[in-house]
């Protein structure tokens, strides 16, 4: 019985192998089609499920790989070669180079290790006495200094947090405008300290969708960085989150000029690892271990490699390389219309757009909302809801129950507004027909808690 685990969403939300078949995305629920039980996911930017074809790159993995990578014999040369092929296809996918790709457990381990690598490096390159001479250095016994957006996910927040509370360094955090809802490449660079050594910027904003200019942050850094090394000042590197961005739209090392990246394999219906990007790996840009081991991933990410999950992020990124136009035409196409559909029903009066920013550019499946009525918030509709499973905002927030979230706060987003705020995130496989169902469930949700008041 496949609505078993209580959610149906299994059956609901397993994409067909083509993302735009219309029946691949039929949600169905507990089996039957009229069942209460049905459901419709629309919480894609929270996790992705696997494609048919990464879990039968695992499986076969699990099946013929089971080698220690690092052993001679077949089953472990099997394993090496398998790892190797997913390296390739990580790097065809954002346009870099297999060397530069690193294996990690996922977003959050990739966003700590360059935070922790830069701090290091800062502490490493600091000129010695005998080098500098009579000369004092600028930054010698300063605390290195990062800047980031007020925006960013938990997992480049909080370690930099942390590392303010422990006075290890300072950071800013650069607040977005609320024309463009962007980090503004001014204001990231006003920011900047003769102590600077890192700007991370996410690529694409988990709640909004809003995409920020990185290629214009990169750019401008990159011009300051030749004054700085004229005036013995350390280069500023640059890092882009891109969790949410992978599989929605086209992302290339190149264009975005950045020196690291951070690779999710579960936002683009990958396996729950992720990986790390280094612009000329430990040649151009510094990368310092958090973990030390048997010297696999070329000693900077040691431990014996989890070669099935591997061969699942290798294969979901050979999906995004062969079809990443065609996911982002679609979903876009179903997104725009599950925007009509709730201005239709409820009224361009009622529902306050929270990602629209005029001019900005935005993932092509994300659609922040807000249905405006003192009851409504978001939480309280989600919970009368009987198609739609979403999310206020964040998933990693989702226990905070009324307060409102700080990222739409922080767009300039009313305080009532924000609190009644839902995001819906759609996939590769989600048609009009399950629009036209969530926008129903919505409206007798919405009815149901007005007539309880």
């Amino acid at each position: 019985n496949p609505g078993s685990s209580g959610t149906g969403m299994e059956a609901a939300v397993v994409p067909g192998r083509d993302a735009r078949a219309p029946a691949a995305s039929q949600p169905s629920g507990c089996g039957k089609h009229n069942s209460p039980e049905r459901k419709v996911y629309m919480d894609y930017n929270a996790t992705t499920p696997l494609e048919p074809e990464v879990i039968q790159a695992m499986t076969e993995a699990m099946w013929e790989a089971w080698g220690n990578p690092s052993s001679p014999y077949s089953a472990g040369r099997k394993a090496k070669d398998i790892i190797n092929a997913a390296r390739e296809s990580l790097a065809k996918m954002i346009g870099g180079k297999p060397q530069d790709i690193i294996f990690t457990s996922g977003g959050t381990e990739s966003n700590n290790l360059v935070i922790h690598s830069v701090v290091k490096h800062f502490h490493a390159s600091q000129p010695s006495e005998a080098h500098t001479g009579a000369h004092h250095s600028p930054v010698k016994g300063a605390k290195p200094h990062f800047i980031t957006s007020s925006v960013e996910h938990d997992s480049i927040r909080l370690p930099l947090e942390h590392l303010v509370e422990e006075q290890v360094a300072a950071v800013t955090f650069v607040p977005v405008s609320k024309v463009s809802g962007q980090a503004e490449v001014d204001d990231i660079l006003a920011a900047v300290r003769p102590t600077t050594c890192l700007v991370t910027i996410m690529l694409a904003n988990n709640e909004t969708g809003v995409v920020m200019p990185v290629p214009e942050i990169s750019q401008r850094i990159k011009a300051l960085n030749q004054e700085r090394v004229a005036a013995g000042l350390p280069p500023i590197l640059v890092h882009t989150d891109a969790a949410q961005a992978l599989g929605k739209q086209r992302v290339d090392v190149e264009d975005l000029g950045v020196d690291f990246l951070t690779i999710v394999g579960h936002k683009f219906y990958g396996p729950r690892i992720g990986a790390l990007y280094v612009r000329g790996l430990g040649e151009f840009t510094p990368l310092y271990p958090m973990l030390f081991g048997g010297g696999q991933e070329w000693n900077f990410r040691p431990g014996t490699e989890n070669t099935p999950m591997i061969a699942g992020l290798g294969k979901a990124a050979e999906l995004v390389t062969q079809n990443c136009e065609a996911y982002e035409a679609h979903m876009r196409d179903v997104r725009d219309y599950l925007e009509e559909r709730l201005e239709a029903e409820f009224g361009q009066k009622r529902i306050h757009l929270n990602s629209q920013f005029p001019g900005t550019q935005r993932l092509p499946n994300t659609c922040n909302f807000s249905i405006r009525g003192p009851r409504l918030q978001g939480h309280v509709v989600l919970a009368q809801c009987r198609v739609l499973m979403a999310s206020v905002g964040a998933a990693c927030h989702s226990d905070h129950g009324d307060q409102p979230s700080p990222v739409l706060l922080s767009y300039g987003v009313p305080f009532d507004v924000a609190r009644n705020a839902l995001r819906l995130s759609v996939g590769r496989s989600t048609t009009r027909a399950e629009v036209d169902l969530v926008v129903q469930d919505l409206k007798q949700a919405v009815a149901q808690l007005e007539d309880q008041a």
